[in-house]
């Protein structure tokens, strides 16, 4: 159960800054309509927020994006967890080795919270802010990782959802994810075969802590038509042996 709200401007200004995690560039009366808040209050929260480093304006649209001072909270966020530090040498071998992108997330309030990222040298075009950035887990290959090795009870409850449908790929039927988690477990890996993305494929493998609980999880995260059902494979085994030094060091 949410806390009382003590501050109800406060918590209007830090509705409309979540917003920003399902829209990346919003306006003003974009953000508007959607809050029904006039005009004017908005623009009041945003140059306030722009002040503080939280938002910055695009020059050409007008529009607002999130800014620097967001990302170095985010950065804070992961130094927090111990896990980061542990596999951050870990993450950007399996970058360089498989030429991907690497990611590294945890479950935080049945969502997938992005800690850190890492990219093979030299691959600046793969580059992709995502740390801090939260995702379904019914959707991705980190969130199916963790998902499939939850206690019972917690999936069931979460399987009552209703879910949003992203692509063609996406599995939103309640009997169909308990077959696709079974499968996860039965073969120690989850994919995200387009299903949040189109054009995206990724395969993905839970961290477990001392007492076997799922603590976070890995994905290499590439292009559909690089990373093949072969190769997806062959990650899985070089995800695992990672994802066991880093079990070790917990």
């Amino acid at each position: 159960m949410e806390g009382e709200v003590k501050v109800k401007s406060l918590k209007k200004a830090l509705d409309i800054l979540s917003y920003f995690s399902e829209k990346p560039l919003l306006g003003v009366t974009e953000i508007s309509t959607h809050f029904g808040i006039n005009k004017s209050s908005v623009h009041n929260i945003l140059s306030t927020f722009e002040a503080a480093g939280y938002v910055e304006q695009d020059k050409e649209s007008g529009k607002y994006r999130l800014g620097m001072r967001i990302f170095n909270l985010s950065r804070a966020l992961g130094d927090n967890y111990a896990i980061t530090k542990i596999a951050m040498p870990y993450l950007q071998e399996l970058a360089n080795r498989t030429g991907q992108r690497v990611y590294l997330a945890i479950n935080y309030q049945m969502q997938v919270l992005y800690l850190e990222a890492m990219y093979p040298k030299a691959s600046f075009h793969l580059i992709r802010n995502m740390l801090g950035s939260r995702e379904e887990l019914y959707c991705t290959g980190l969130g199916k990782a963790m998902l499939a090795y939850m206690p019972a009870e917690t999936v069931d409850a979460y399987l009552t959802r209703s879910f949003h449908v992203y692509t063609d790929h996406t599995i939103v039927e309640p009997d169909k994810l308990r077959e696709e988690l079974g499968l996860i477990r039965q073969r120690g890996y989850a994919v995200d075969n387009m299903e949040r993305e189109f054009g995206i494929r990724c395969v993905a493998i839970p961290i477990h802590d001392r007492n076997r609980k799922v603590y976070a999880a890995i994905s290499v995260s590439g292009h559909a038509t690089f990373v093949t059902d072969e190769k997806i494979s062959e990650w899985a085994i070089l995800i695992k042996e990672y994802v066991m030094e880093i079990e070790k060091r917990l």
